[in-house]
């Protein structure tokens, strides 16, 4: 079988409040990336400001823009200069009133292939996503780029087995989550290697169930509440790329800045869904009762 491989990036890096430190840091990581040979570059979640979901403030649309706009001409320019594939998330003004968690995928030359907006939106203790995200509706679209078909989802998106499924029933070849998790320096370390390695364990089963290589790119770092309600959030970073079986072929630490830099044997993907032929033994006419909420 003939092997394609693909070098990608993930950018972990942590956040403050200054948003054109924080774009700077990733078009300068984007550079040194590209240097090293990357095609494909994942940034973090929501990479231009702090976490501003911990709190509830009306403020915080304030760091929202529209699309295209400021940060995709950067970012834009970035991807031509370099002539890579970035995947980048930003909090997108659609109009007044109306915001979303949105990725954007840029081409080597500098276009916009496609966007996503975050469909799971969680509302949870530090993370009060639904008072500033309207779901997606864009659906669960793979987008057409230079280097595959991507399936790009963000952060909650990666609890739904549903949504990696979607994903890949359209053809996505790889699945990518910008990400910003981590844990309440209240909990007990037992608690927080629970929570850590659920996460990891959900996207490597992504990968297995659907026979396709999944990068996740989370933050790093603590950020304090700004209410003082909390102790903050700790990120547990752990950015990561695994094969097609779940496979880990590499992971950052957890408590620093890394740039994550590995090769993907896009081949693979061929090769172990003819020995574990998933999408052929789906039993699509008893699948029905997927579609309610809870089966009474």
């Amino acid at each position: 079988m003939k092997e394609r491989h693909l070098k990608v990036a993930l950018v972990q890096r942590s956040c403050n409040d200054d948003l054109d430190a924080n774009l700077q840091a990733n078009i300068e990581a984007i550079k040194q990336a590209a240097a090293r040979g990357a095609e494909l570059i994942l940034l973090q979640e929501l990479h231009n400001s702090h976490y501003f979901c911990q709190t509830e403030d009306t403020h915080n649309f304030d760091l929202a823009e529209s699309i295209p706009g400021p940060s995709t001409e950067k970012l834009a320019a970035a991807a031509k200069q370099h002539n890579v594939v970035i995947v980048s998330s930003l909090f997108e003004k659609r109009a007044t009133g109306l915001y979303h968690n949105t990725a954007v995928v840029f081409e080597r030359d500098g276009s916009i292939a496609g966007k996503y907006r975050k469909m799971h939106i969680p509302d949870d203790p530090g993370f009060y996503e639904k008072f500033y995200f309207t779901p997606g509706d864009l659906g669960f679209t793979p987008i057409d780029t230079s280097v595959g078909r991507l399936g790009v989802l963000v952060c909650w998106d990666q609890w739904y087995p549903e949504a990696a499924r979607l994903m890949a029933l359209a053809g996505a070849e790889l699945l990518l989550y910008p990400t910003a998790i981590g844990w309440d320096p209240r909990d007990d370390q037992a608690e927080q290697q629970r929570q850590r390695d659920a996460w990891i364990t959900i996207q490597r089963a992504h990968a297995i169930a659907n026979g396709v290589p999944v990068l996740s790119c989370n933050r790093t770092g603590h950020e304090t509440d700004p209410c003082g309600q909390s102790e903050g959030i700790q990120f547990w970073g752990s950015s990561f790329v695994v094969g097609p079986q779940g496979e880990m072929l590499a992971e950052a630490p957890i408590a620093e800045e890394h740039l994550l830099i590995t090769r993907i044997n896009m081949g693979r993907s061929e090769e172990v869904r003819r020995i574990w032929p998933y999408l052929r033994d789906r039993r699509i006419d008893n699948y029905d009762e997927l579609a309610l909420r809870y089966r009474d």
